[in-house]
């Protein structure tokens, strides 16, 4: 059944068409990825099909009554909001959706917070749990979702994966995340300026979408090609001076007006428009830029890293991975200077030169204009040996003119990521410390970045979640595994698919283990003697009355929570389904405590 279709949608913004003649469809089972390069008005068109703006031409029509979510790329939240309210705040039906609720907060895993734990005081990827579980109350046929990855650690985006793959609604997905896309998608709407009619639209994976792409492009090449010939002989006939006095030479006169127009179109939509990325190499490059021995680091009694050592060389390309909060970011804090091991020692090259992506862009003054970010005082900047005009410096970075006077907070993600880069690359570096580069940059300039990585001469150190741009560009990986024991131990891996096979294997042990140590509890409790002492022969005696008891509240608090003047009051409604959720956990309590004393 068709969901949601659209006709001819063209949008602009400040003067400039972002797209147009855009016509879609999607479908029950559609999980459709939505990609194309930054500013082709992708986050635009999602809002559009949610009704969230309107398009400046053109239908969106839906499915009658059709139920939409929508997850925010950067989820907001009411300051001092509880999980639970958190969750209910856009529900229709409060007494129709308060089971839903609680269904999904076990679901997601959010149950160990407890319902009136503050949204404020959880990280970025159980905030991203929260958000998804306010979506899915409502239960929707289909669900948006603008780059759902972008500040989960690796654990989260595969149980995100897992989840959507199996996900009862359609989805739309805006992601840079190409393995991602090629687990959970099934359709790619490709919204780039260099299409016909701006929305290239295949069935199939991801990697299906990669290979008729390339077919298309290729296919628009040879095309420009054969128009450019065309072009030419025309020109050549004009410039001889033909009069255009017959019916037939002036329509090959204006033949050739139309099909200059023609040409320039598809000049234009097939012209390269790739950022040029090249890190300036240091002079010198010593073979010991940075060197660890021994380090220990711990926190409130639990130990991120022991005894760790090593050597970082040119060439180094090393990723680190792991979930929020194992120590990545406090083993590259170590690596800077920025904070001091517990034990252990630290050495630098002598003047060693560092260029840090930190994760926030804290460097950028989101006041100052692009401009004045890149070149404070004066027109030029100092480029790999060279003074360049300042703004010809940023047109390698997709800015135009008129951007370079824009302050920087009104630029999206990926046009600060990319301007984070136009700085670090004034720099002379002999170690680039990458903290996150990838969130926000497209397709093509992450592929950019990563063969500019290939080619540095110094060392890369890298904490990314694009699995993919980890495999490309690390020649080894240390992961930061959280034990049961809340300590957290370091593996080594040559590429991402060994980490995740080991991933598997770990937790599947680990299931393995809680099994056995369940059988070998129940075992020794079977092998204890089986005699009951006074105490308990008195509570086994007065179970069946205290469950009575208890039972007996419960279905006052469950007839309350259905009176009329009560399904008014919020305040007390989620009062109640507190408690109800106490009483029915207590009952179940005793009913197993019932149980066991019965086996004595």
């Amino acid at each position: 059944m068709l969901l949601l279709n659209t006709h001819k949608l063209e949008k602009a913004f400040a003067g400039k068409v972002l797209f147009k003649n855009v016509s879609l469809g999607i479908e029950e089972g559609d999980r459709v990825g939505l990609v194309g390069p930054n500013g082709a008005g992708k986050s635009t068109l999602l809002s559009i099909l949610a009704g969230k703006i309107d398009a400046d031409s053109g239908d969106v029509t839906g499915k009658k009554g059709l139920r939409i979510g929508f997850l925010d790329q950067t989820p907001t939240f009411v300051p001092g909001e509880t999980i639970l309210d958190a969750i209910m705040s856009k529900a229709f039906d409060y007494n129709e959706s308060i089971g839903p609720a609680y269904e999904w907060m076990a679901r997601l895993e959010l149950s160990q917070f407890g319902d009136q734990f503050l949204v404020e005081d959880l990280s970025g990827g159980w905030r991203k749990r929260v958000a998804l579980a306010r979506e899915l109350v409502q239960r929707p046929e289909l669900l948006f979702l603008d780059e759902p990855t972008n500040h989960l650690d690796v654990s989260s985006i595969l149980w995100l994966e897992e989840f959507l793959a199996k996900a009862p609604f359609a989805t739309l997905i805006i992601t840079h995340d190409r393995l991602f896309l090629q687990r959970v998608t099934n359709k790619i709407f490709d919204l780039d300026p260099k299409n016909p009619n701006y929305l290239f639209s295949i069935a199939g994976s991801y990697l299906d979408y990669v290979e008729a792409k390339d077919l298309m492009m290729a296919g628009q090449e040879s095309k420009e090609l054969v128009m450019k010939n065309t072009l030419r002989r025309e020109t050549e006939w004009l410039r001889r001076g033909a009069k255009a006095r017959l019916t037939k030479q002036k329509a090959r006169i204006d033949r050739a007006g139309f099909l200059k127009d023609d040409v320039e179109d598809l000049s234009s939509r097939n012209a390269s428009r790739a950022v040029k990325i090249e890190f300036k190499d240091a002079d010198r490059n010593p073979q010991k830029l940075m060197e660890v021995t021994d380090i220990s680091k711990a926190y409130d009694g639990r130990v991120l890293f022991n005894n760790f050592s090593y050597l970082v060389s040119p060439k180094t390309r090393l990723a680190l991975l792991g979930d929020n909060g194992t120590g990545k970011s406090t083993l590259i804090r170590i690596l800077l200077g920025q904070e001091q091991p517990d034990s252990g020692e630290v050495k630098m090259a002598e003047k060693l030169k560092v260029a840090y992506f930190e994760q926030n862009r804290e460097t950028l003054n989101p006041k100052l204009s692009v401009l004045k970010n890149i070149c404070s005082d004066g027109d030029y900047v100092h480029y790999q040996g060279s003074y360049v005009f300042a703004r010809s410096y940023l047109e390698r970075f997709q800015f135009s003119r008129q951007q370079a006077d824009l302050p920087v907070e009104k630029l999206s993600g990926g046009e600060q990521a990319r301007l984070r880069i136009a700085q670090l690359m004034l720099n002379e570096a002999q170690v680039l410390v990458l903290d996150e580069p990838t969130n926000d940059l497209d397709v093509a300039t992450l592929s950019v970045l990563e063969d500019s990585l290939r080619d540095f001469n110094g060392a890369v150190i890298l904490v990314t979640h694009d699995r993919y741009f980890m495999d490309q560009v690390a020649k080894e990986i240390i992961s930061f595994h959280k034990n049961p024991d809340g300590n957290t131990s370091m593996e080594r891996f040559a590429g991402y698919m060994q980490w995740e096979e080991w991933f598997e294997e770990q937790n599947e042990a680990d299931l393995i283990q809680k099994k056995l140590e369940a059988k070998e509890e129940a075992k020794a409790n079977s092998n204890k003697v089986k005699k009951l002492s006074f105490k308990e022969k008195f509570e086994l005696e007065s179970m069946e009355s205290n469950i009575q008891a208890v039972e007996a509240r419960l279905e006052l608090k469950q007839a309350e929570s259905l009176a009329p003047n009560v399904t008014s009051d919020v305040g007390r409604i989620q009062e109640l389904y507190s408690e109800i959720a106490k009483l029915q956990s207590e009952v179940e309590k005793m009913y197993a405590r019932w149980a066991e004393l019965e086996g004595k």
